[in-house]
């Protein structure tokens, strides 16, 4: 990897607005792979997870919740510290787009009927970090100067 790709990938225009985002939408993230990977604030951990991946069809149901559940928690650490928030961002955007259409899609919009809106607004978030980059106060800025 020449240092060109990764200043690109680094790179960042954004300012402070990108940390208003990066910092709670990262808690959420990481709390909902601590539950899919370690059973942490009343998830399943790996194998409940499993299980349930396996009923709706996404098979190997573990790989799935590890994948899931690792794209998730490290996603969420690497948007609150602000390392390799693009490609973090795609990874928790692709998630979101598979978490909408294999689970919360035939539900309708509404979270009160385990709909799509939140992780629609998760998506937007994700896309949004995608495009702008880490911001200030991040270690893709630092890495960058």
């Amino acid at each position: 990897m020449n240092n060109t790709f990764l200043n690109k990938l680094l790179d960042t225009n954004a300012g402070w607005d990108a940390l208003a985002l990066r910092i709670p939408v990262g808690i959420i993230f990481v709390a909902h792979g601590a539950q899919k990977l370690f059973g942490w604030f009343g998830g399943y951990g790996l194998e409940g997870t499993g299980q349930w991946l396996d009923s709706i069809g996404l098979s190997p149901g573990y790989l799935m919740a590890l994948l899931a559940g690792g794209t998730e928690f490290l996603g969420g650490l690497a948007l609150i510290i602000g390392l390799l928030v693009r490609p973090a961002s795609a990874a928790l955007a692709f998630a979101m787009l598979i978490a909408i259409f294999s689970v919360h899609f035939q539900n309708g919009l509404f979270m009160s009927n385990n709909g799509y809106e939140f992780a629609l607004a998760l998506l937007a978030a994700s896309v949004s970090l995608l495009f702008s980059g880490a911001g200030h106060a991040s270690v893709d800025r630092l890495a960058t100067k």
